[in-house]
């Protein structure tokens, strides 16, 4: 294809960080009204490509070109200025600002010399109505749930008539509902000219909006294909160069003793607002129960409280019949409870840790990984290799920092550090968003080995 013809070129962009070759000499192109996927397992490059793109890394080798002009993309705000917006997997939002001052940050409208907020606020209550991506422009990004937070990124792109614009996992936290309106929303975007990079793991999406594909493996680009034609299982196989079982199988159980008793539970979210009403639900060893709804619905709050993270107003939780009502995270966790929560930045990672450190956490007070108040590092470190190659960790070793991971490699840290500590329950909270297709097969083997061994699994998923 002549540059000419490109909105977008990246041609032989290598990126390397210490001895780790993120992206390996790859080439890409983007149409001038297309949606063209990246996929690619975790930690194959797509993420930092795409920042290399956004100005947030610099490329050691290889040029971008927009329309057919090769530029220098040195910082986000050069990119911005190019046409470029980009919605990251990991909110690059501020808390403490409300949703209308994240989206208008940088573009700030004005009355004069000053700030005009209600300006900013009537523009994004037009926007979110145009596109179907409702939000509350008055409330703060620290009180609203993750798919709100989610819905005020791809609102920031928009804001700016971004283009070219580069979605990173933007489905990943939105109902079916919602991801059908974003994807109305992409359809007139696309029809209005605008070139679209979409970042998925979820094939059927991808085969649903993209028109061609790029896969990447191990930093290497594998192979450019039309999405006409395509299959989850062929693109499956494209990114994981094997055969991928994208169905669970599980053998029958009968279920044991109840690992969970929650009666008449009556949790408050954050507003102080009722969110959990006289929930009451069993789990019992050897089996998955699953906790649907639409976000937003009480399932975080619920989640918390059975965790010992938020205290309950009234109701029972009993922990393979201890009851740990209101006794706090610790006695929670010494019950039984393990926890892979939504957020793996917010609640599942110490991020400035090491990964040796990251999967000690729950249990670097007792023996072996410490003594006499002393912890034991050899054993810490050896214990987080075993971990790491048992859950196919990929990107860094025990004294990496959880930081310079992926997010999915991010994600495999959490579940491995909670399944290791034999718990009675394991709560799975969006165990496998931001995961690709083997890393998914894996995860759901892994609950299913679980309930196997007789342990009780609470699932809440969006998927």
């Amino acid at each position: 294809m002549g540059a000419e013809a490109a909105a977008l070129e990246l041609r032989g962009i290598t990126k390397r960080f210490g001895p780790v070759v993120a992206n390996d000499g790859i080439d890409f192109d983007l149409r001038p009204g297309e949606v063209h996927a990246l996929l690619g397992e975790n930690g194959a490059g797509k993420s930092t490509l795409m920042s290399i793109l956004y100005g947030l890394y610099h490329p050691d080798e290889g040029e971008i070109l927009v329309n057919g002009r090769p530029v220098s993309v040195d910082s986000p705000s050069k990119a911005i200025d190019l046409g470029i917006g980009m919605v990251h997997q990991h909110f690059m939002l501020v808390p403490v600002m409300t949703v209308t001052e994240n989206i208008v940050l940088g573009g700030e409208p004005r009355k004069g010399a000053l700030l005009d907020l209600r300006e900013g606020s009537r523009r994004v209550r037009e926007l979110s109505e145009r596109y179907g991506l409702a939000v509350d422009p008055d409330a703060r990004i620290e009180d609203v749930t993750v798919g709100m937070q989610q819905r005020v990124e791809i609102l920031k792109t928009l804001y700016r008539d971004a283009r070219i614009l580069v979605l990173d996992e933007p489905t990943a936290v939105l109902t079916a509902q919602e991801t059908s309106e974003l994807f109305e929303v992409l359809q007139a975007l696309r029809a209005d000219g605008v070139s679209i990079v979409f970042i998925s793991h979820k094939l059927g999406e991808v085969l649903e909006i993209a028109d061609r594909v790029t896969v990447l493996r191990r930093g290497k680009k594998v192979d450019t294909v039309p999405t006409a034609g395509a299959t989850e299982q062929s693109l499956a196989r494209l990114m994981v160069g094997r055969d991928v079982l994208l169905r669970v199988e599980k053998s029958t159980l009968e279920p044991s003793e109840p690992m969970l008793e929650v009666e008449d539970l009556r949790v408050r979210d954050d507003r102080g607002l009722e969110a959990v009403r006289g929930v009451s639900l069993k789990v019992r060893g050897g089996e998955i129960v699953a906790l649907a709804g639409v976000d937003g619905n009480g399932q975080h709050e619920l989640v918390e409280a059975i965790a010992g993270l938020r205290d309950a107003d009234d109701g029972r939780i009993a922990i393979g019949g201890t009851e740990v009502r209101g006794r706090g995270v610790r006695a929670t966790c010494e019950a039984g409870v393990a926890h892979i929560p939504e957020d793996r930045h917010l609640r599942g990672l110490v991020l400035d840790f090491t990964l040796a450190e990251n999967l000690a956490l729950r249990e670097y007070r007792s023996a072996p990984l410490s003594r006499g108040g002393w912890l034991n590092i050899g054993h810490i470190n050896e214990r987080a290799r075993t971990l790491l190659n048992e859950f196919d960790v990929r990107g860094g070793a025990e004294r990496t920092l959880a930081a310079s991971l992926s997010g999915g490699n991010q994600q495999k840290v959490c579940i491995a550090r909670e399944i290791a500590s034999n718990p009675k329950l394991l709560i799975a909270h969006q165990p496998t968003r931001g995961l690709d297709v083997g890393a998914i097969e894996f995860v759901h083997r892994r609950l299913v080995a679980e309930r196997e061994r007789g342990r009780g699994v609470l699932l809440v998923s969006l998927e």
